[in-house]
């Protein structure tokens, strides 16, 4: 080895053991390096030669002379180090790592990726950099909560509840009414019953007294629901309950139940629980308009909250749950709720030791009866019902506005209503009664309600109702959307438009598909005639037998068209339609046209087609104004538009119009109510002086009576029944105004004519389109190939049978024939064996046999009971 490669870059060190390092020359390991190889000084960088390294020593003032002090190792590093060197710095001496990639010049403040690792390693953090950024996170967390807690504040209780009114406009934009939370007052808590308190935590909190305010586990549950889309939930704790009703709104976001934890937090260590406890009492929705324990009691029971006793104060808690689904006097289901949820009030009172068991037994087994709601003057007459009907549009179309959110005002509600035509829809409805009902001479005149509502066709706005007499005469149920009234033979025009639409499973079209039929297609309209299935085979009732339909007359009219089935109303031909065209299809049709699912009773039922079930005046009139719309479907709306505190709410637009039924079909089925009013059971209606269509319905024992009819411009339904007062217990209407029997083309043809004839005054009369041919005439089976005599005559019949008060044809004979019909090879087939009519052309007859109706009950004479008719 050369002298100047073993020689010290400093004179006087010696000789430097291998692998050493100075500011000179690299070292090298093992002997020297190749020679044409570069070598390399500070930080792995190649430098010239010796001369150059020399020359650069002194640069930096160290001189190569004897005299020079020599340095030891440690002021050599020493130095490199004051140079920007050190032990893997760009001075230092270079060492292995050096060989492998080199560490940076300066150490990094968060060393990921991971220096000196390879492959997946490289990018697992180290345990150093996890708790670090986890003390960061949590820290700043910390700090996040405590500042929130010090900035929450905490107003006075006056001023947590802001009263505002609503104000309901007309369709013309005038004022209807104002309607506003008035029904407050703070108490403090020596001014609430030890009862009315108890009975509140032991049904919304038990453990209040001496809880943290939060439950953890409820609020974790409550914000995965709402993060993950799942079902919302309320605070679970009296002091979370408090905060929302106290200091934010009702919404049921991620964001508020964030704040809802902080602002707890804090109440709880500010406030004692009996403030906490006041508060919430103060600041609860009871329902009734009634915000706070003060106004619950006055407006259920009458007295101030410090004289509520223990059966009353069950009473009252079980409301926070929910008034609209708990207040006792809205409907029979929330009164079946609330006993069943103060029943368990009572026994969770004494087991929590707040009552014993025979302060419990002293309330009975019912819980006290609220007092009657008092009625406020702005609501008189039918406003109430509009503000209703209203109200529960709203919740409809924005589940977020509760009622108690709608209690607490700031809406601005722009309804559908006009003003003439509500009013002359109530007086139409007062002027029949009142020259028909004398309830203080007639038994049967008392308790007669009467709902009814007007829809624009083509539109879905709902242009009047009427509810009930008002209010200030204790009438609190809206009837306009009263369910639970059947509906009878308006039903019919739905399996007339199934049938039409979507065709009959007993005979199929070149695609194999149910053959869409006509008006003109036959049926058997005879008395207590048997019931066949699709396929032919006998309808099964309830007594297992084959099923018998009877008609409201006794008469027997022989095989009629469908439009002549529906002019007399004949329930016979639309229990066999019903069976040939399918329940199913049935129940969708009525779907589509805007009937609701939760309305309608099973469609399996076999008087499914003559209108069992129970939709409102609102809903009928709906789908009816399809038919008037040429197939166009509306939703029903009564409001326009809707702002909060000036500030417009979306969502609230006209329903988007939708094609349900072909435009020939709809025409077709209006030809045939059209018929209906001009020469049927709606002959009342020619009084209108203009082309009307619609249908009669009523109900066997008379529970019932509708009209549903229309014109192009306006559809109106009209629903009489009687009720017994406190239930939904329906009356017969028979000898209501001394009639012996009350049907839809009594009172509700008369009701809506007197309207129509105001409501369209001035507007001009319009026909309904001519129907184009739709369908074909597919006979039910048995149907003679000819129409023989006595179904001609049948046909054009109009007097009215001796036991039918409505038109209708009547014959003499159980089964017509005709000499000169003969069988012929152009006769239908008949699949349903002896009941085939023979080779003359007569036709099967039904002989009573005295079996049930699909209800149960044996019907020898008529049909059963409940069972509607025309």
């Amino acid at each position: 080895m050369s002298e100047h490669r073993r020689r010290s870059s400093n004179p006087g060190d010696g000789e430097q053991p291998a692998g050493g390092g100075s500011d000179g020359e690299r070292p090298y390991a093992f002997g020297s390096p190749v020679e044409g190889a570069p070598r390399y000084g500070r930080g792995g960088r190649p430098a010239g030669g010796p001369d150059e390294l020399r020359s650069e020593g002194i640069r930096r003032g160290a001189r190569e002379t004897a005299q020079q002090p020599r340095l030891t190792r440690a002021e050599m590093r020493k130095q490199a180090q004051k140079k920007g060197g050190g032990r893997g710095g760009e001075s230092g001496p270079p060492g292995r790592a050096d060989r492998s990639g080199g560490k940076p010049g300066k150490k990094r403040f968060i060393d990921y990726p991971r220096f000196g690792k390879s492959g997946f390693r490289r990018w697992l953090p180290s345990w150093k950099l996890v708790l670090s950024l986890f003390l960061i996170f949590f820290g700043g967390t910390v700090g996040a909560v405590g500042v929130a807690y010090q900035m929450t504040p905490i107003p006075k209780l006056n001023e947590l509840v802001h009263d505002q009114n609503n104000i309901y406009y007309w369709a013309d934009g005038s004022e209807m009414t104002r309607k506003g939370t008035t029904n407050r007052q703070i108490v403090e808590l020596s001014d609430i019953s030890r009862p009315a308190q108890d009975a509140v935590i032991a049904a919304e909190n038990e453990s209040f007294r001496g809880d943290s305010g939060i439950d953890p586990k409820g609020i974790a549950r409550a914000v995965y629901n709402m993060a993950t889309g799942g079902e919302t939930q309320g605070g679970s704790t009296i002091t979370q309950q408090y905060v929302k009703n106290a200091y934010l709104s009702q919404d049921q976001t991620l964001t508020r139940k964030v704040k809802e934890l902080f602002i707890t937090l804090k109440i709880n260590g500010q406030l004692s629980k009996d403030d906490i406890l006041t508060g919430y009492l103060n600041t609860s929705w009871y329902g009734r308009g009634a915000t706070g324990i003060q106004a619950a009691a006055q407006a259920y029971y009458g007295v101030n909250a410090k004289d509520v006793n223990v059966c009353q104060a069950a009473m009252l808690a079980g409301l926070l749950k929910g008034a609209a689904v708990y207040d006792p006097t809205l409907s029979d289901g929330n009164h079946k709720n609330m006993q069943e949820r103060w029943t368990w009030i009572l026994s969770r009172m004494v087991a929590t030791g707040k009552i014993n068991q025979a302060d419990s037994d002293k309330c009975g087994k019912e819980f006290p009866p609220p007092i009657e709601r008092k009625a406020p003057a702005n609501m008189n007459g039918e406003v109430y019902y509009l503000v209703d009907t209203a109200n529960k549009y709203l919740a409809s179309k924005d589940p977020s506005i509760t009622q108690q959110k709608i209690d607490q005002g700031g809406y601005q509600i722009y309804t559908t209503f006009e003003k003439d035509k509500v009013e002359q829809l109530k007086k139409a409805v007062d002027d029949v009664q009142a020259d028909s009902l004398k309830p203080d001479k007639r038994e049967a005149d008392k308790f007669v309600q009467v709902g009814a509502a007007s829809v624009r066709p083509g539109d879905g706005a709902i242009v009047a109702l009427y509810g009930g007499p008002g209010i200030e005469n204790g009438h609190y149920s809206n009837n306009a959307d009263s369910t639970g009234i059947p509906v009878g033979s308006t039903f019919k025009p739905f399996v007339l438009a199934t049938a039409m639409q979507t065709g009959v499973l007993t005979e199929t079209d070149d695609q194999g598909k149910p053959k869409r039929i006509n008006a003109a297609s036959k049926y058997l309209a005879d008395d207590n005639s048997e019931i066949h299935k699709s396929d032919g085979s006998p309808a099964i009732g309830d007594d297992g037998k084959p099923y018998h339909q009877r008609n409201d007359s006794r008469n027997n009219p022989g095989y009629v068209s469908l439009k002549t089935a529906m002019q007399y109303s004949y329930n016979v031909p639309f229990v066999q339609l019903g069976q040939d065209v399918g329940g199913k299809a049935v129940e969708d049709m009525a779907l589509k046209l805007g009937l609701r699912k939760e309305s309608l009773v099973a469609n399996s039922t076999l008087t499914y087609p003559l209108g069992t079930s129970t939709p409102s005046s609102i809903r009928m009139a709906t789908a009816y104004s399809v038919f008037a719309a040429r197939g166009q479907q509306a939703d029903p709306y009564s409001v326009s538009k809707l702002t909060y505190n000036g500030a417009a709410v979306p969502a609230f637009t006209k329903p988007q119009l939708k094609t349900v039924l072909d435009q020939a079909v709809a025409d077709n089925v209006t030809d045939v109510l059209e018929n209906v009013a001009k020469a049927g059971t709606g002959t009342k209606t020619n009084a209108l002086g203009r082309p009307v269509a619609g249908k009669t319905g009523t109900t066997d024992a008379g529970t019932s009576a509708w009209w549903v009819g229309y014109t192009p411009q306006l559809t109106t339904a009209v629903g009489m029944w009687r009720e017994e007062p406190g239930t939904s217990k329906l009356l017969s209407l028979n000898g209501t105004a001394g009639h012996e029997s009350v049907h839809g083309g009594d009172f509700p043809t008369d009701i809506f004519t007197r309207y129509m004839k105001a409501a369209l005054n001035g507007q001009p009369k319009m026909d309904f389109p001519t129907p184009e041919p739709i369908g074909e005439e597919v006979d039910s089976s048995g149907a003679p190939a000819s129409p023989s005599a006595s179904a001609s005559a049948s046909e054009s019949a109009s007097a009215p049978a001796s036991t039918d008060p409505q038109p209708g044809p009547s014959t003499s004979s159980s089964a017509p024939s005709s000499p000169s019909a003969s069988a012929t090879d152009t006769e239908k087939p008949c699949f349903l064996g002896p009941l085939c009519p023979s080779p003359s052309g007569t036709r099967p007859t039904g002989k009573p046999t005295g079996t049930k109706s699909p209800s149960g009950t044996a019907s020898p004479s008529g049909s059963a009971s409940g069972v509607p008719v025309p």
